[in-house]
């Protein structure tokens, strides 16, 4: 009987992973989404796409569909939907793994100030007027309003829905992964002294911070939440490697 995985997926790495697994007919893999990006990219495997209705219907999800095990590949920032899936999988008693990229770290060169909100990290931005880049996802740019002195310029897999009551503001819709010569060329174009993002970690999205390095451009991050206690990894490969353990193990158990 195939080992049943439910990925909560969204990332780069939810789908390097599905993918991985998927040629091995010894898994059968489901990757859900949270339905946030209107047209999201091909996934390798099914998809169930939508919420479950908090950590009950997910427990309850993982019950009839008799999951194996729950892999948490959420976005680094989803604390509520890796809080849900902690809190189901001890309900539904399924084993929990959690694929959480490293954060990025301060290189020389960089010129980095952190934050633990979007909005500390306006002000941070300071009182003068800055030009702009970014990248915080679409979701959450209300907070922009309140500082209305700078120019953005908003990049988003989506448009930005609805508009912000700026008076500077220019939206870029793009998918990364992105390279550092196009990150720079763009910096350069719309004249760019400061970048404003989320510290996602991972490569698909670095090439901003290796491009305001280069220019000497200032990063402004917003540190990531609190993660509810989980058993994690850090890569995809090391995600391959746990599950092929457990589920050996689950054989050996005869589960």
């Amino acid at each position: 009987m195939a080992y049943n995985i439910l990925i909560l997926g969204g990332t780069t790495e939810a789908r390097e992973l599905a993918a991985r697994l998927a040629v091995d007919p010894d898994y059968r893999i489901t990757l859900s989404l949270a339905g946030r990006t209107a047209h999201p990219a091909a996934q390798p495997v099914p998809v169930r796409v939508g919420g479950f209705g908090g950590p009950a219907g997910l427990a309850a999800h993982l019950l009839a569909e008799k999951i194996d095990l729950l892999v948490d590949a959420t976005h680094p920032f989803a604390a509520r939907i890796s809080a849900n899936a902690a809190e189901a999988a001890r309900e539904a008693n399924v084993p929990l793994l959690a694929l959480r990229r490293p954060p990025w770290r301060c290189t020389e060169g960089d010129r980095w100030t952190e934050a633990d909100t979007i909005a500390g990290a306006l002000q941070a931005l300071g009182a003068r007027s800055r030009k702009v880049l970014v990248t915080l996802g679409r979701q959450e740019l209300a907070p922009l309003e309140a500082f209305p002195q700078h120019g953005y310029v908003i990049r988003s897999v989506d448009p930005v829905d609805p508009l912000l009551d700026v008076p500077d503001v220019t939206y870029l819709l793009a998918r990364g992964p992105f390279t550092e010569a196009g990150e720079r060329q763009l910096m350069r174009d719309h004249d760019i002294d400061a970048v404003l993002a989320k510290n996602s970690g991972g490569s698909a999205t670095y090439a901003k911070i290796a491009a305001a390095r280069d220019l000497g451009i200032e990063v402004v991050l917003v540190r990531r939440p609190v993660m509810p206690d989980a058993p994690f990894v850090a890569t995809v490969e090391e995600a391959v490697a746990e599950i092929a353990h457990r589920e050996i193990s689950a054989a050996k158990r005869g589960v």
